[in-house]
């Protein structure tokens, strides 16, 4: 027998704020029930609608503020009531970082039961136009008569109607219209679900997905794009390596690290860390925390194409880089040839799998660890390096849950001490945090 829907309540409910998630929504109590409100601060008072009702929780969508808070900003993108792109844009940014520096030492407390010996200031970037890598969904709405581009709207699989994007990079960000009129012009504009953007210092690529083939026509109006608004276009066929340049033939994607001479080629689909102001900030963070002398040997793990690897390998005697796709290190090894550097071992390992037994592990002895894992962490990792009693490790995180259950390992269970965390606005206007933390045996 299928199970009843529960009914929602039309009318607006009152309700007082009194904390906010992690994921930005306001916290409410109606009945000693949970409310979760999308867009409400703390200390607000505010009417609210019922979106989902569960048995643990309900959510809720802000219909009016009655008393707001002095944290209230307003949101700069005329679509972020709408788009799930952004949750904080009503929020300054000074008390974004405040929030998610809070997330960051609640979760070390309350995970980990851990506390870091220092908060580290604040990295802070660009508020506007500093995303770089995105996948765009794209979606002919037949009702509309029209081509959407963008992202989903808050809490829905449907995607918003978006006039321009205020995060991503103004290559794209400033021509969601315009893309959406070349789309709907193709033959195949049924038939394009995503449009996956990169930006490098000098180009941005563009790799459209589609299901059907596309005639000789439908070229032609891409390379005209493509000229006439300095882009570079890619084509997607299936998955990921069936992606191919359409113009021009031969696209140059890159960026740069001045300060390192380095020099790091890179494919529209490979990661590359989304916002490059922090990037730059980053790396030399990286390279203090990890006290780089001539004669020092560096484990990087989940090194990817080599973005921190080669600025370290400038500093130190060796750097052995371990990532577990393939492709990646073939770009990374690419890379360290086309920037003369010479003193980087790389290697392919699955490391959430024991690596104990390979032979970079087995053969080395290694003087730190740097590492910056996926969101699952690397609790599978953990074990080994603190059996061959590595004196220091950083930690780059982008999941300030995954980073605090370590932490908690490291400290609690292998005799490390946390020196210092902190956060960094890799992300702003989102609940993302991205972090660091430093540990010492």
């Amino acid at each position: 027998m299928a199970r009843r829907k529960r009914s929602l309540p039309k009318e607006p409910v009152t309700a007082h704020v009194t904390d906010l998630t992690h994921e930005g929504k306001g916290v409410a109590h109606i009945d000693g029930k949970t409310v979760f409100i999308n867009q409400a601060l703390p200390g607000e008072d505010v009417e609210f609608i019922y979106v989902k009702k569960q048995r643990q929780f309900d959510v809720g969508r802000l219909h009016h503020v009655i008393n707001a808070s002095d944290k209230r900003i307003e949101p700069k993108c005329a679509h972020f009531f709408i788009c799930g792109g952004c949750s904080l844009q009503h929020v300054s940014h000074e008390q974004q970082i405040q929030f998610k520096q809070k997330i960051l030492i609640d979760n070390l407390k309350r995970i980990g039961h851990v506390e870091a010996g220092e908060i580290r200031e604040p990295l802070n970037g660009p508020e506007w136009g500093y995303r770089r890598k995105a996948r765009l969904g794209v979606k002919f709405v037949a009702k509309k008569e029209k081509v959407l581009i963008g992202f989903r709207e808050k809490g829905s699989s449907l995607l918003a109607e978006l006039e321009q994007c205020e995060v991503l990079h103004p290559s794209v960000g400033k021509r969601l219209p315009e893309l959406a009129e070349l789309i709907r012009s193709l033959s195949c504009y049924r038939a394009i679900p995503q449009i996956e953007m990169a930006v490098g210092d000098s180009s941005t690529a563009l790799v459209f997905r589609h299901l059907e083939p596309l005639t000789d026509a439908d070229h032609d109006k891409l390379k005209t794009f493509a000229e006439n608004n300095q882009l570079d276009i890619y084509l997607q066929a299936a998955g990921p390596d069936s992606i191919t340049p359409l113009w021009p033939v031969l696209p140059e994607l890159f960026y740069q690290l001045p300060d390192y001479d380095v020099r790091f080629d890179f494919l529209p689909a490979d990661f590359v860390q989304i916002n490059a102001e922090i990037n730059k900030k980053l790396i030399p963070m990286v390279i203090e925390a990890l006290q780089c002398s001539e004669d020092m040997h560096v484990l990087e793990l989940f090194c990817g194409l080599g973005n921190f690897t080669l600025p370290i390998a400038r500093q130190v005697a060796s750097v052995t880089a371990v990532e577990g796709e393939a492709s990646l290190i073939a770009r990374a090894k690419q890379n360290a040839e086309n920037n003369g550097i010479n003193n980087v071992t790389y290697h392919v390992a699955n490391l959430m799998d024991d690596v104990s037994a390979l032979p970079w592990w087995k053969s080395h002895k290694y003087d730190c660890v740097f590492m910056d894992p996926p969101r699952s962490g690397a609790e599978q990792v953990l074990p080994i390096i603190a059996k061959q009693n590595i004196s220091r490790i950083v930690y780059v995180s982008c999941n300030p849950a995954t980073l605090a259950r370590d932490a908690g390992i490291l400290v609690n269970e292998y005799g490390y001490e946390l020196l210092n965390a902190g956060v960094m606005d890799m992300f702003p206007h989102t609940a993302h945090v991205e972090s660091i933390a430093v540990f010492e045996k």
